[in-house]
Parts: structure tokens; sequence; C-alpha cells
């Protein structure tokens, strides 16, 4: 197998959806992103000492984060030809797969499901406060799978579809990019005083690393919902177009707002942070009942299986013929 560094791979492609998906994300000390994020400490540390704790700092820290990472990771790959002809193999599949995010989203969402089926409200708010960041100790076990949900689809983006987009867009440089601006959003990504103008550079990289992914995921859980029984692919895209602006961000919303359709139940709904009602928005119609059964659930986790299995089927196939047209 001809397996460049700076090249997306059809084979490289599958060997790793189908690690994450029946493995899950490898936990190792030297886990990509977890290196990514010692990195960026340090860094930050590093700016803000001479100063540079201001746009032009946020700016600097991407830059260097982005040749470090994406740069210094296709290196290794490249110069691991020098110890046998297969490692660069190896490192380019492993990476790729450790990358990936759906196995372990599928997996923590599920804990929940199966936390409030068993009626163990404590648990199921304990595998809730590992999902999203808001007060569990006023929700019922509908609110805790309805954040499950949630989160289920606005992580199908960010966790899974906008990296293998940007694998077949950039290679393996363009996935671990996405995770640097990614891991950069989560970091210091804050609109508080710390974080405001050194953050900017971060978030609003997120927001346009994600921007064609989420669309393309709003698209694709209309598709999903034409094989999930009792799902509506036109509502999917109905409500996915109408009200993905009521999420905050030009991202999230449109994968929610689709979820909520294609399976015409309503999310969100009153959600609490540090004691304070932040919201009491609903996604979805007026006329659907609030999402809350395993039923729901159930659904939610079948459309996000077949979004993603679309998703890869595309992928696959841009890569194998994008190879395939280079010889």
């Amino acid at each position: 197998m001809d397996l460049s560094a700076f090249s997306s791979h059809a084979g490289a492609l599958i060997v790793a959806v189908a690690l994450d998906v029946i493995v899950g994300d490898p936990v190792y000390r030297w886990h990509p992103v977890r290196l990514i994020g010692w990195t960026l400490v340090r860094l930050e540390r590093a700016l803000r000492a001479i100063g540079a704790n201001g746009h032009g700092g946020g700016v600097l820290l991407l830059v260097l984060l982005g040749v470090l990472w994406a740069g210094g990771l296709s290196l290794l790959v490249v110069t691991a030809a020098a110890v046998h002809r297969y490692v660069p193999i190896v490192l380019h599949v492993f990476t790729l797969y450790s990358l990936l995010a759906l196995g372990d989203l599928l997996k923590h969402t599920g804990a929940v499901d199966r936390a409030a089926s068993t009626g163990d409200l404590q648990r199921a708010r304990r595998e809730v406060a590992k999902l999203a960041g808001r007060d569990t100790d006023r929700m019922d076990l509908g609110a805790c799978r309805r954040a499950a949900i949630e989160s289920l689809a606005e992580n199908l983006t960010d966790g899974f579809i906008s990296p293998l987009f940007w694998y077949v867009a950039a290679g393996l440089p363009g996935i671990v990019l996405f995770k640097v601006v990614s891991t950069m959003d989560s970091m210091v990504g804050y609109r508080d005083a710390r974080y405001l103008r050194f953050g900017w550079c971060g978030a609003r990289a997120d927001d346009a690393m994600n921007l064609v992914p989420a669309r393309l995921t709003w698209a694709w859980i209309a598709m999903a919902a034409v094989i999930v029984p009792r799902c509506s692919p036109a509502q999917g895209l109905l409500v996915g177009w109408r009200q993905h602006a009521v999420v905050p961000g030009p991202n999230s919303g449109w994968s929610e707002a689709a979820m909520a359709g294609a399976i015409q139940r309503r999310l969100v709904g009153p959600i609490w942070m540090h004691g304070a009602l932040v919201t009491e928005t609903w996604l979805g119609r007026d006329s659907d009942p609030p999402a809350g059964s395993a039923d729901d659930y159930g659904k939610a986790a079948r459309i996000v299986r077949v979004t993603s299995a679309i998703a890869v089927l595309i992928a696959f196939w841009t890569v194998w013929y994008s190879m395939r047209s280079a010889r």
C-alpha cells in the first residue's frame, strides 16, 4: 500500500473507522489530543510571559500549534520509513484512528440511556455530567436522555464528521490541524476576561472549520431518517433549516435541530448552569412531545450510526476516486 503522510488513503480510512467503532478511542498517555493540550498549556504560558496575551498571541498560538503538530506528525510519518517501509502505514492509521470519536460518543451516551432504563437517576446524572457542562441535580430521567441525544447530535459533527471531512480534504495534516483548532476552542475559546481576546482566534477558527461539516451533517441526518423507521426526513430538513440559529454558535444548531425534527421530538428545554437558568428554549415542533424515552434515544442512536455510515461511504468513494485519478 502506497501511503503518503500528506495524503488521505481509502484503505487507511476504513481501517481507522473500524477500529474506532469496534475498539473505541485508545486510552494511553501519549494520545495526540492529550499531547496537543499539554503543548498548548506551555505555549500559552510562554506567550503570556512575553506579553502576547491579546488577539496577536492567540493567532501566534494557533500558528505554533499547527506547525508543531500538523507539520511535526506528518514529518514523523515520513521519516519513519527509514525504520521500516510499513512503519509509516501503521503510524498513519493509528493517528487517524486516535482522532476519530464516534465509538466513544455512542459508548458514553449509551451509558446514560442504560442508567435511565434501570431507573438509576443518580448514575444517569453522573453520566450526563461527563458529556455536558450543566447542572444535573435538577434533571429527571427524561432530561438526562435529552442531554444524551443532544450530545449525540452535536458531537457527531465535531467528533466525527468534521475530522473525516478534513482528512478527506487535506490528509493527515488536515485532521491534525482540525484537532489542534478544536482543542484550542475547548481550552481557550471562552468569553471571559482572561480569554476574550486571547481565545478569539481559536474559537473563530473552530467555527470556520466546522462550517461545511455542520451543514453536511444536517443533510445526512435527513438522509438517514429515510432509512431509520418512524423518523421523518422532511422534518429533519425543515426543523434543521428553520431552527439551527436557536442554539448559540453558527454550527451546533444544524445537527441538533435536524435531530429533533428527524426523531420528531423536542430537545434542549430548561438548562441550569451554576445555579442559574440559562435557557428554557426548546428545539423542534411545538406539536412534538419532549424527548426522554428509551425509544427516543434508540432512534437518535440509529440516526447517528446511519449518518456516520453515509459520511464514511462518501468519504471512501471520494478518496478512492482521487487516488485512482492520480495514478
